[in-house]
């Protein structure tokens, strides 16, 4: 078999490329959305007899609770009517509830760096809006996060929002090689069903 599917090998790869080429382009057709990236430091404040491992496991904890938090629709209106709320706010507000929610959940991500008592906000938007998006989630994040995990706990910005350099949303190069690899192993697949009938094997 692996000899056949090396005599063939440039129609399967012929294919492969195809496939991948045609990923790509659907992916354009999808809108390009940056990603931009901050980072908040969470501090447990000192409780008597509580030592610094037990403290950061606590603000690890906190942090995952806070990463679901930020995609409830309480922590979403905080956001709609932050001061510092510059972005578009149609891309929610012109959908249905339940899509709304799904929307959020997919533009707004709360992500745990365990180890450091940091918590990295990851958020996708247009070009042009991302940076406001982000800002104004992470202000509401320094700004209100107490109110879901208690008072003893205290929310830093240690790194403002920076936007990627390139396109986050699609990720062209990742559907083009998975189109490239799909296109591989259905052609070989292929080769392999009518080797005798199409090739003379």
């Amino acid at each position: 078999m692996f000899a056949m599917l090396f005599h063939h090998a440039k129609l399967i790869l012929v294919w492969g490329v195809f496939i991948a080429l045609l990923s790509a382009g659907v992916s354009l057709m999808f809108p390009w959305q940056y990603s931009a990236e901050s980072q908040v430091l969470i501090i447990s404040r000192d409780r008597s007899g509580v030592d610094p491992y037990t403290q950061s496991k606590a603000a690890e904890r906190i942090g995952e609770n806070l990463a679901q938090v930020m995609q409830t629709d309480d922590f979403r209106n905080k956001v709609m009517n932050s001061p510092s709320a510059s972005f578009d706010k149609t891309r929610w507000t012109d959908l249905t509830d339940r899509k709304q929610i799904k929307q959020w959940q997919k533009d707004v991500v709360g992500q745990m760096l365990y180890g450091t008592s940091l918590m990295k906000v990851t958020v996708y938007s247009t070009k042009n809006d991302v940076l406001a998006l982000a800002s104004a989630i992470t202000e509401t994040l320094t700004t209100h996060g107490w109110e879901y995990v208690g008072g003893d706990v205290a929310l830093k910005t240690v790194n403002q929002p920076i936007v990627s350099q390139w396109i986050a949303k699609p990720n062209i190069l990742l559907n083009s090689l998975l189109g490239f690899l799909a296109g591989v192993i259905l052609s070989s697949a292929w080769v392999v069903k009518y080797k005798r009938h199409l090739f003379g094997f």
